[in-house]
C-alpha cells in the first residue's frame, strides 16, 4: 500500500502558488518570444526599406546632377571653341576689307594666315587630317570616288586626294574622298 502524506495548510498554499511548467506555458513563452522577434524584425525591415528608398532617391538625384553637369560641360566646351572661331572670323573680315582696297597680295596673305590659324585651331582640338600620300587604300579611312586601273600596282593605292578626311583623337570624323589606282584585270 502506498503511504499518503498529508500536506500541511502552509505547504498546500506553497504548492498552489508554484505553477508547474507545462507544455502550454512553455509554448506560450516561445510564442511571446517569437512575436517579440517578429516585431523587432519588422522594425528593422522598415528601417532598411527607408534607407533603401533614400539611397534610390540619392542615386536619382546624382544621375540628374551628372546629366546637368554633362550638359553644362558640353556648353562650356563648345563656347570655348566658338570663342576661338571668332578670331578666325575676324581675320576673314580683315582679309575681305583688304581685297576691296585692291591689294591682291595682301588679300592672299590674309587668306593664308586665316587658313593656318584655322588648321592650328583644329589641331589644338585634336583634329588631324588623314595622311594620304603613298598610302594603301583603306576603306575605313578613305572613300573611293573614282578608280583607275594600272599594271604598276598589286594592291589598291590612293592616287589623288579629292577632299581631305579628318580624325578626332584618332577617331574618324570624315573619310578622305580619293581616286584609287587598282590592279589591272587580265
Amino acid at each position: 500500500m502506498v503511504k499518503r502524506t498529508e500536506l500541511k495548510p502552509d505547504e498546500m498554499k506553497e504548492k498552489e502558488h508554484k505553477p508547474r511548467p507545462n507544455k502550454a506555458n512553455i509554448l506560450k513563452d516561445k510564442l511571446n518570444k517569437q512575436e517579440s522577434e517578429i516585431k523587432l524584425l519588422k522594425i528593422e525591415n522598415e528601417k532598411l526599406k527607408e534607407e533603401y528608398l533614400r539611397k534610390i532617391a540619392e542615386m536619382e538625384n546624382l544621375r540628374k546632377r551628372l546629366e546637368r553637369e554633362k550638359g553644362e560641360f558640353y556648353q562650356y566646351a563648345l563656347s570655348e571653341l566658338l570663342k576661338e572661331l571668332f578670331d578666325v572670323l575676324d581675320n576673314f573680315e580683315r582679309a575681305l576689307e583688304t581685297q576691296t582696297k585692291g591689294n591682291g597680295k595682301s588679300f592672299r596673305e590674309g587668306i593664308e594666315m586665316i587658313y593656318k590659324q584655322y588648321q592650328d585651331l583644329l589641331m589644338k582640338q585634336g583634329v588631324k587630317p588623314i595622311e594620304i600620300k603613298g598610302k594603301k587604300f583603306d576603306p575605313h579611312l578613305h572613300q573611293a570616288l573614282m578608280t583607275e586601273e594600272s599594271e604598276d600596282v598589286e594592291e589598291p593605292e590612293v592616287a589623288e586626294e579629292l577632299q581631305k578626311g579628318y580624325t578626332l583623337h584618332n577617331r574618324l570624323l570624315r573619310p578622305a574622298i580619293v581616286k584609287v589606282i587598282v590592279p589591272k584585270k587580265n
